[in-house]
This record gives structure tokens, sequence and C-alpha cells, in this order.
């Protein structure tokens, strides 16, 4: 059988199992009825102090958890990398030369604005 075919019913097998049970779950589970108690806000069994529970995060910390994600996906790449590539030739010597230099001008971009000195702040 072709690896693209063996994909495709793997592919449609999953998509079934999810439609099927979020369409069981839309027949067969209960139906919430929005009641007052129900669209109180709540917090940690206590009575809400303010009347709006919701304070703006600072952006900054948005840019520091893309740096992370970045970061913590570019070290799983690594790792991957470092398994697969056996035995060690010079292409992929290349591209792994290629993908540190690029992490490392990423950390410079970082390093020269100033971004993580700005949470600090």
């Amino acid at each position: 059988m072709n690896a693209y075919l063996d994909f495709f019913v793997y592919l449609v097998a999953i998509l079934g199992f999810v439609a099927v049970t979020l369409w069981m779950n839309r027949v067969l589970g209960p139906k919430p009825v929005a009641s007052e108690m129900k669209l109180e806000p709540f917090e940690c069994g206590a009575t809400a102090i303010q009347q709006v529970n919701v304070r703006a995060v600072p952006v900054k910390y948005y840019a520091i958890a893309v740096i992370f994600i970045l970061f913590d996906l570019e070290t799983v790449f690594l790792y991957v990398w470092a398994l697969a590539a056996q035995p060690l030739t010079g292409p992929l010597v290349v591209a792994f030369a290629a993908f540190t230099v690029l992490l490392v001008v990423i950390m410079l971009y970082i390093w020269r604005t100033g971004l993580l000195e700005e949470v600090t702040r």
C-alpha cells in the first residue's frame, strides 16, 4: 500500500472519530440552562471583590512568551536533529550551522533591542 494512502486513511479515521465524538456529545450530552447562579463570576469560592475581575496583562509579557516558545521549539528541533543526524555528513553540518546561526541572530536581536530588560522595569 502507498504511504500517502496509509496517511490519508489514518487522517480520515482520526477526523471521523473526532466528528462522531463531538456529535455524540451534542446529542447525548447534558443541556445546561443559563441561570443567575451559573452566570455569576466565580473566584476561589469567594464573592468577587471587584466589579470586573479582569486586569489587562501588559504587552511585554506576550513578547516574552513568544520568545520562550520560539527557543523552546528550537531546542526540541535541535534534539530531534541530533537524534536523526546519523552519520554526520557535510549537508547535515551545514544545516546545523544555519540553524545555529539563526538561533544566535535571534538571540542577538533580542539582546540588542533590550526586550528582556523591558520585563524587569
